[in-house]
């Protein structure tokens, strides 16, 4: 690669990072190729890009999209050896494509070194279960309304069922005497 190549890589990868809160780094290197365009594809098909960049352009995209660099600190341990990188609008999708492909495949591939979830960092392989577990935007959007909604809902349907007993009453008030 030349100085150019380099620096026009790390500029693509510095926007992409700056323009997404969540990213995830795994390890697919004892995967077939078979295995990996497969995952490709799940991946795309969920609206998911997963690439392969050298460790020190990563480090150098990251350290420039960071206004303080310190942002991403906690990934910095995970660039060595082969990374993949996958972009994703969902936090936990990547997850759980990467738990199907493995049950599937009947493999402990793709390999997760880390996840950046909106600042916070998950760092290694046993955090896949906590990332599967969190809970996207829209999931908790719709908690939220139905959390408002409850109240409102319980106060109209006891003034309704209240007003029929009232007028039940009042009904056999009137009919005893």
């Amino acid at each position: 690669m030349t100085r150019e190549e380099k620096t026009a890589a790390i500029e693509e990868l510095k926007e992409k990072f700056s323009n997404s809160s969540y990213f995830y780094l795994a390890d697919s290197s004892a995967m077939t190729v078979a295995q990996v365009n497969v995952l490709r594809r799940k991946l795309h098909d969920q609206g998911m890009n997963m690439t392969v960049v050298k460790n020190t352009l990563t480090r150098k995209a990251l350290e420039a999209a960071a206004k303080d660099s310190a942002h991403y600190e906690g990934v910095y341990d995970s660039l060595h050896g082969p990374t993949a990188i996958i972009f994703t609008e969902v936090a936990n999708s990547p997850a759980k494509i990467i738990k199907a492909f493995r049950k599937e495949n009947d493999t402990d591939r793709p390999y997760l070194k880390a996840a950046f979830i909106d600042s916070a960092i998950f760092v290694g392989n046993d955090q896949l279960d906590a990332l599967i577990n969190l809970k996207s935007k829209e999931d908790l959007l719709g908690e939220l309304i139905g959390l408002l909604n409850a109240p409102m809902s319980n106060l109209l349907s006891q003034l309704g069922s209240g007003g029929q007993n009232i007028m039940g009453l009042l009904k056999a008030i009137e009919e005893k005497g």
